[in-house]
């Protein structure tokens, strides 16, 4: 795995010319590329030659619908897979790997403070209507993330901008500028240790201003517990990306991308790229054996060795992410006492579980970050199995007889989370054991159950993460950040002050510094007084393509670019 920390450190002038001097070599020694999606453009140089454009069709086995096509208002990989195709943004990844690259940016540079940020454009770029890609229009999509009505700010619609640029007095925007037609000058409000990098992740893609005013972006809605969102995310996505939004077929469960003739980098390697929706796993793999898809993600660890006999190509990536199990004391007061939620740790066997439910390689988890990321804090031991505890604290708090309703997603397989049921029936049996009454709550995870745990509807709930950039902030802020955040801490004694680390650590430019901080803060967030979730494990997750499949580039961030890809006969 590629592991190379990109420093994007703020505050510090001589940082800043390292990321745009490394930004312009990336460029300068392409020899080619493939243009596509996050995993980086044709200055990414990281994946050979381009595929020969063929006349081709790619079938993509998907777990799940996407919840809208508009990546702004999302925060979920299935959706992410489809929008990565389409869009791009300023900052890519490379491909296969973790490290921030050119995208539609072909350099940068911050001020000494580390508040002003000059991006430099690529140039000859049109969006899929034919508008021209430049700064303005670049400041047109900063200004739409920010100007979102009280719809748009529910943590359940703009889950990432909420955590990382935040909204109103308190935003981390300050404003956009474009200085020229190929330079835009972006401010914020004071420094961070992730930025620019935060602009790699999928949310915050460059869409097309006039699409997204025809088609009215911003006009998101609320309908009882669910969002409506406008005709711009359901029939309008408008991109720069290698592949153009053809149709969604809700009916027979398929999301239909067409190469874009027009596209600035190399030709994308299929003419048609279909997403097919298979929320079962073994009718996935049926369907790839028989031919009618060419691959899918997340293939059941059991299935791997025989998809391989089978002549298929099983690509496992280094692992990437956590699973967790959260306690939300919104939801559930009685779970704001800490012998509540020590005792429900306790209580479950983790080694066990990971052994027998998920893949080979997968760990058990002591923290909230992988052991890769910058600030893992390596003193801190895996939180004990101890069911006899388990049930003494139980006792102390006078819940012997606790009754909790614990929430586990349907119709999706996701990289931390192979297989949900097995998973909340481990965990149920091992609460069971200790004398908790445990109400099963499911949900599909597109119909209901993101939108549930991230409002605090759900008491006990199995989420994870798979990291979008090699950051500590990456990680901890999704799950911890702003009062209303989906581990339910505002009512907790410690909530302000994880908010106050959380803050520090992310502005903290010196690195040495910034890693102890994140250190420290692991270490609180593990301890007794705290403890707002259980993080359960890594894992190694595959993707599997069949044996006509060339030019797949597997990636730990699950984001693949399809671009690349070509099926032959």
């Amino acid at each position: 795995m590629i592991n190379r920390k990109f420093a994007a450190a703020a505050g510090v002038a001589a940082m800043a010319l390292v990321l745009s001097s490394c930004a312009q070599s990336q460029r300068d020694d392409d020899t080619g590329g493939d243009g596509g999606g996050d995993a980086g453009s044709e200055t990414d140089g990281g994946s050979g030659e381009a595929p020969e454009p063929t006349d081709g069709t790619f079938v993509f086995g998907a777990a799940g619908a996407p919840t809208t096509f508009d990546p702004f208002y999302a925060s979920d990989g299935e959706t992410f897979r489809v929008s990565r195709q389409i869009f791009q943004n300023l900052v890519g990844i490379e491909a296969g790997g973790t490290e921030g690259v050119p995208e539609l940016a072909t350099d940068w540079e911050g001020s000494e403070d580390g508040l002003t940020w000059t991006f430099n454009l690529q140039e000859g770029v049109t969006f899929h209507d034919g508008t021209d890609f430049n700064a303005e229009a670049v400041c047109a999509n900063f200004e739409r993330w920010a100007d979102q009505n009280e719809v748009g700010q529910n943590p359940a619609v703009a889950y990432y901008y909420g955590n990382d640029f935040g909204f109103g007095d308190d935003s981390l925007y300050g404003g956009c500028e474009a200085t020229e037609e190929l330079t835009a000058e972006i401010t914020i409000t004071r420094p961070t240790g992730k930025f620019p990098m935060v602009l790699s992740q999928s949310a915050y893609a460059i869409q097309s201003p006039t699409a997204m005013e025809e088609y009215n972006a911003n006009d998101v809605k609320a309908e009882g517990e669910a969002f409506v969102y406008p005709e711009y995310a359901e029939e309008h996505p408008t991109g720069t990306g290698p592949f153009k939004f053809e149709s969604y077929d809700n009916a027979g469960a398929t999301v239909t991308l067409v190469r874009n003739d027009d596209y600035w980098g190399d030709a994308a390697g299929v003419a048609n790229l279909v997403f097919k929706i298979i929320p079962d796993e073994n009718a996935r793999r049926q369907e790839l054996e028989a031919g009618t898809i060419n691959g899918y993600d997340l293939p059941n660890p059991v299935d791997w060795a025989s998809l391989e006999e089978g002549g298929n190509q099983v690509m496992i990536r280094d692992p990437f992410n956590i699973l967790y199990l959260a306690l939300n004391s919104v939801a559930d007061p009685q779970l704001e006492d800490p012998l509540i939620r020590q005792a429900l740790y306790h209580a479950i066997d983790r080694e066990t579980l990971v052994q027998n439910q998920l893949p080979e390689g997968a760990e058990v988890a002591t923290q909230f970050i992988p052991n890769t990321v910058s600030g893992y804090n390596s003193s801190i031991e895996p939180y004990a199995y101890d069911p006899d505890l388990a049930k003494d604290l139980l006792a102390e708090a006078g819940a012997s007889d606790l009754t909790i309703d614990l929430w586990y997603p349907t119709e999706v397989t996701r990289p931390y989370l192979p297989d949900p049921q097995r998973i909340y029936d481990a965990v149920k049996a091992d609460w069971e054991a200790v004398g908790v009454t445990v109400n099963p709550v499911s949900k599909p995870w597109s119909g209901g159950y993101i939108d549930g745990t991230q409002q605090s509807q759900a008491p006990a709930f199995f989420l994870g993460w798979t990291g979008d950039l090699n950051s500590a902030d990456n990680f901890l802020c999704a799950f911890f950040c702003g009062d209303d955040n989906q581990f339910g801490t505002e009512p907790l004694p410690f909530h302000q002050e994880l908010q106050d680390a959380l803050r520090a650590a992310d502005g903290e430019p010196d690195e040495e510094t910034r890693t102890a901080m994140y250190e420290e803060l692991n270490a609180n967030i593990m301890s007794e007084d705290w403890l707002p979730g259980l993080p359960i494990s890594h894992s190694p997750p595959a993707i599997v393509v069949g044996p006509n499949v060339e030019g797949l580039i597997a990636s730990p961030l699950t984001a693949e670019d399809f671009s690349t890809v070509t099926v032959t006969e």
